[in-house]
């Protein structure tokens, strides 16, 4: 959708439309697009509660007219009681996806809203938190229509989830699972989202619901304390950049996989591809994922941990390099290790020109199952990608950050243009950010065409297993025959499946004109006015 500049107040996106709806009234109330996002991110928290919770992790990207932009990291550390003798007790040599022991790390996402507020105050924000949450606390205490991706997804994972403490009472209508358009209601949960609008972001680590929520952490049996959560702290931290045709590439730093949503665009730069949709554009931006995900399999994790800048990896020389590796005409042999994961991306700009690229996720649908008995939510199984041998960056200790899919993207382009956008799917976030940003930055293609066409997949998420090149069934059959013949292992998919993620994307135009676009895989919209 397209603002004009006589109209231009602000836009908003997300992956549901109810959502989006509260990022818009804030925005039509003079706020900024920090205070929309909230306001976006707090809702989602409700009625998207497969893909995301107040008991997961945050990632900020913050630009203030057209300046570079800040990064505030959100994700919470192992806890102290996460060690390698815990899990030993319990017979373990890995840590379980599901239950009591994979919610091992702090949920931080709380703590990045009130980061954020506080960088939106510091910008003349003047909306109030209990504002901001106005929406996601109505439709907690209300209800909200149940989505059919959250009756697919439950139904699909149930097995694994069932015996999850809390979840059954918490997520399950008469002991099954909720039918798409049947109303559920979340009123723990939107008291709790009541209590911190009311108290402030600081009472979920250090006040009264504080310590609320460690009793109930421990009542489920998770390792997280209530020392853990005290001394937990949101941080503002500067991003990673690269430069391509055109435009200026912002991303997040480890403990994510920002470096390699970064890497992707800039290898595939470098190969002087002309024309879309082809064997070229698919099969470039495929092998330079896979160049990518080495360096990324290879370094990064706990950013106190690593050994390796990942800035080096940016530099022009070093990029040339890897580019030099891609065969132009046939595939890389494959796989590597694959994760998971589930998120929601958002997005919002202001009048101000103040642009906002927030990524928030509990990692796995639903995240470790455990739903927090009187607080009323899910908490996050992302620390279950800590490995419990070796000595690299991603392994199990107390404090350590643990590595993240989540990578919120921004543009800034020689023209003026600034570009917000992202998406949820684990292993294919920096892959369908390729394929939007070099579709629309790179091609000329429009916002909401880049994000609407077939999309591929090297690898799994939402769960899949298989890591094959996974492809729409909307390309063209030319351009699938010569991928098979390069020696891509093919494998088609449904047309507009939601393997491939739930995209979303905002342009302020140099002239004021916003131009959003929202993903017809997901339940969202873009909104402005």
């Amino acid at each position: 959708m397209l603002n004009t500049p006589r109209a231009r107040r602000g836009m908003a996106t997300s992956p549901h439309h109810l959502a989006s709806e509260a990022g818009l009234r804030v925005l039509r109330e003079g706020g900024n697009a920090i205070e929309a996002t909230i306001a976006m991110a707090a809702c989602l928290a409700v009625v998207y509660p497969h893909m995301t919770a107040i008991g997961g992790d945050g990632f900020w990207l913050v630009s203030e007219q057209g300046a570079p932009p800040l990064a505030i990291d959100a994700c919470g550390g192992a806890a102290a009681g996460a060690t390698d003798d815990l899990y030993a007790s319990r017979g373990l040599a890995a840590i379980p996806w599901r239950g009591p022991l994979a919610a091992n790390t702090v949920a931080g996402t709380v703590a990045g809203w009130g980061e954020a507020l506080a960088l939106s105050q510091e910008q003349g924000g003047r909306l109030p938190l209990s504002r901001l949450l106005e929406d996601a606390v109505w439709h907690a205490s209300n209800g909200f229509a149940v989505t059919a991706s959250q009756q697919d997804l439950t139904t699909t994972k149930l097995a694994e989830l069932r015996d999850a403490p809390g979840f059954g009472e918490t997520f399950l209508i008469s002991g099954r699972p909720p039918r798409e358009g049947e109303v559920m209601r979340l009123p723990a949960l939107g008291a709790t989202l009541k209590r911190i609008g009311e108290r402030g972001a600081d009472d979920f680590y250090r006040g009264e619901l504080a310590r609320e929520i460690a009793a109930d952490l421990a009542k489920v049996g998770s390792p997280v304390s209530y020392d853990d959560l005290a001394a937990y702290r949101a941080q503002r931290r500067a991003p990673l950049d690269v430069e391509v045709r055109g435009a200026r590439l912002f991303n997040f730093p480890p403990p994510t996989q920002g470096l390699s949503s970064l890497m992707i665009l800039a290898l595939f730069d470098r190969l002087g591809v002309t024309e879309a949709e082809g064997f070229d554009h698919v099969h470039g931006l495929v092998e330079a994922t896979k160049q990518a995900f080495l360096v990324r399999d290879a370094i990064v994790g706990d950013p106190g941990s690593m050994t390796r800048d990942p800035s080096d990896f940016l530099r022009p020389a070093t990029l040339d390099q890897f580019a030099a590796r891609i065969d132009r005409k046939r595939a890389l042999p494959w796989p590597q290790p694959a994760s998971g994961g589930d998120t929601v991306w958002l997005g919002a700009i202001d009048a101000r020109g103040m642009a906002v690229s927030f990524i928030q996720s509990i990692y796995f649908e639903f995240g470790s199952g455990c739903v927090l008995p009187n607080a009323g939510f899910v908490w996050q199984n992302r620390g279950a990608s800590f490995q419990l041998s070796g000595d690299g960056p991603r392994r199990l200790g107390p404090g350590r950050k643990p590595f993240h899919t989540l990578n919120p993207a921004m543009a800034m382009f020689d023209d003026g243009r600034i570009m917000v956008y992202g998406t949820m799917g684990g292993e294919g976030q920096p892959q369908t950010q390729s394929a939007v940003f070099s579709r629309y930055g790179m091609f000329g293609q429009g916002l909401q065409a880049s994000i609407t066409a077939p999309r591929w997949l090297l690898g799994k998420t939402w769960g899949e297993n298989s890591v094959t090149l996974k492809l729409e069934s909307r390309f063209d059959p030319g351009v699938v025959a010569a991928l098979k013949a390069a020696g891509h292992d093919v494998e088609m998919l449904e047309d507009f499946t939601s393997t491939m993620g739930h995209a979303g994307a905002i342009v302020l135009h140099p002239d004021g004109v916003f131009e959003g676009a929202n993903d017809p895989r997901s339940d969202g919209a873009a909104m402005g006015f």
